[in-house]
């Protein structure tokens, strides 16, 4: 079992910069793929990015490709996602996930944290 705590979240100008970080609780936190996904008032949960075990391998949403960077920190049971050239459309609230089994829809994600707010101001 892991879970999830989400920190980072907050108002930003368009074009500016936010990291967002997610710690684990639980020795096996190098055993779950982990996941970025967000939602949005009104719209559906939607894949943002993720990351191997090992950090290995990575996949982004397109809408957010070349400006966000998924990266984790197993020693520290961390994962975070840095945000960069942030845009209106990027508003919505922003879970971390963790999955046995990697993957890019949140049916493949089992644990969840809470959730952390992005605003981004025009």
């Amino acid at each position: 079992q892991v879970q999830l705590v989400e920190s980072g979240g907050g108002l930003v100008q368009a074009g500016g910069s936010l990291r967002l970080s997610c710690a684990a609780s639980g020795r096996t936190f190098s055993g779950y793929a982990m996941g970025w996904f967000r939602q949005a008032p009104g719209k559906e949960r939607e894949f943002v990015a993720a990351i191997s075990r090992s950090g290995g391998s990575t996949d982004y949403a397109d809408s957010v490709k070349g400006r966000f960077t998924i990266s984790r920190d197993n020693a520290k049971n961390t994962v975070s996602l840095q945000m960069n050239a942030l845009k209106p459309e990027d508003t919505a609230v922003y879970y971390c996930a963790g999955s046995r089994n990697y993957g890019t829809t949140r049916y493949a994600y089992s644990h969840w944290g809470q959730g952390t707010q992005v605003t981004v101001s025009s």
